[in-house]
């Protein structure tokens, strides 16, 4: 939901608004809707196909891929008694949301019946509460109650109230655990790009009201996150730090400045080895977007250097398909990035650790391109600068194939290694 995907669709940064005063589906949460929506609590039904359990850590399967569908997402049992949701995997915004069984002022069909809240309303006054709006900006109309407004960069966008429920999960002591989180009720869903089949979102930000803070707050696993997702399709989403040997990933620090996204920082464009001239150019990893994106400079620049490359080769520009702003098509149609590969060079964004050591995060052909339905190569970097990103630039879910990409909040550091996405962990499996 306003999670741009597609062709020109933009990445999801989650940009938290002012709340729109007393509106009317708003003063209906207030007085009458609420009571009727509370449900007595009811004994915890865990599906054991949930998740699975892997030494201190949780770990969930994940569905979807980069193309055709365009998103990736969990399966999520939350409620009394549990019920399934499909949300999308968003490490670019914090709040976790589901559409709710109220009266919408507009809402999207969605795979499952909408939420029904079953347990109590966070607070105005609420850490929680204060932590999606602007400091100092916020008035409390009504203190029993967390109004929010999330704004995506697409035009998509939610309203509704904050609510606290219970999330279903299996303990790192193989115990089933039953934590209340707080989540976002939403009664008025604007879509933004290309509709998905979704329930919601699963924020999992930097900041206190994400999903993976919440959780380590509570002392269930440590402050650490990561997924790995496969070229193939699907792939896996993990809380906790004893999945992995730290010492197999390459690691660089998160910068304090920009807590709102995973970034470290700024990097330098290196392509084929050599650098580009494309310095300073923020980059930020986000599980919410399908592609990645470069500024304008920095996309015109790169789309000269593969031009450049591919001059000669029996490959050429298809302008008849629209999958991507740009494509190529061959003498035949292509069935796999292998089979295009050798006409592509290794590029690489590289970040410097406050001082003189550089750390690199190489994009290989397989990390950048997708083969259309129509049999061409397409180019999965866009120009951020169109769709409204500014000077940020996205590291989107078509560069993090097939390898882990770890976010460490205890240590203050991302890290990614290449890994077998294909296989779910089990019990005490190591993903490197």
């Amino acid at each position: 939901m306003g999670k741009g995907k597609d062709g020109f669709q933009v990445v999801v940064i989650l940009i938290l608004a002012l709340v729109l005063g007393s509106s009317a589906a708003s003063d209906y949460y207030k007085q009458q809707w609420w009571r009727k929506a509370m449900m007595p609590p009811a004994p915890p039904n865990l599906s054991s196909t949930m998740l699975h359990r892997v030494g201190s850590s949780v770990v969930f399967p994940l569905h979807g891929n980069v193309y055709p569908s365009g998103f990736y997402n969990v399966t999520v049992y939350i409620g009394q008694p549990s019920k399934p949701y499909f949300l999308d995997v968003d490490t670019g915004s914090d709040l976790t949301w589901l559409q709710c069984d109220a009266p919408c002022v507009q809402c999207t069909e969605a795979p499952h019946p909408y939420y029904r809240p079953s347990s109590d309303l966070v607070p105005c006054k609420d850490p929680i509460c204060a932590s999606l709006h602007s400091s100092g900006d916020y008035k409390c109309d009504n203190p029993t109650q967390c109004d929010y407004e999330v704004e995506y960069a697409d035009g998509g966008s939610s309203l509704g109230v904050l609510v606290k429920d219970v999330f279903l999960l299996n303990s790192t002591t193989e115990k089933r655990l039953s934590p209340l989180l707080a989540l976002g009720c939403g009664y008025d869903q604007l879509p933004g790009g290309s509709y998905h089949p979704l329930d919601g979102i699963l924020g999992l930000g930097r900041g206190k009201a994400s999903f993976i803070s919440q959780l380590s707050s509570q002392g269930l696993v440590r402050n650490v996150l990561g997924h790995c997702l496969s070229g193939l399709g699907g792939g896996f989403l993990f809380f906790g730090d004893d999945l992995y040997d730290s010492s197999r990933v390459t690691w660089t620090p998160l910068s304090p400045d920009y807590s709102k996204h995973y970034t470290p920082g700024y990097a330098e464009l290196i392509f084929s080895g050599k650098p580009t001239g494309f310095r300073n150019l923020l980059v930020a990893f986000d599980s919410g977007s399908s592609y990645s994106y470069l500024n304008s400079e920095a996309y015109q620049g790169f789309i000269s250097l593969v031009k450049k490359e591919l001059s000669g080769k029996p490959i050429s520009q298809a302008l008849d398909d629209k999958t991507l702003p740009i494509c190529w098509k061959g003498r035949r149609p292509f069935k796999r990035i292998r089979d295009v590969k050798k006409y592509f060079k290794t590029f690489s964004l590289s970040f410097t650790d406050g001082g003189k050591t550089k750390t690199q995060f190489e994009l290989p052909p397989e990390a950048y391109l997708i083969i259309s339905n129509k049999g061409n190569v397409c180019l999965g970097i866009l120009n951020g600068t169109e769709v409204g990103l500014r000077d940020l630039n996205v590291i989107g879910d078509v560069s993090m194939q097939d390898r882990v990409m770890i976010y460490d909040n205890e240590k203050q550091q991302i890290g990614w290694a290449p890994a077998n996405c294909d296989r779910l962990p089990r019990h005490r499996d190591m993903i490197i």
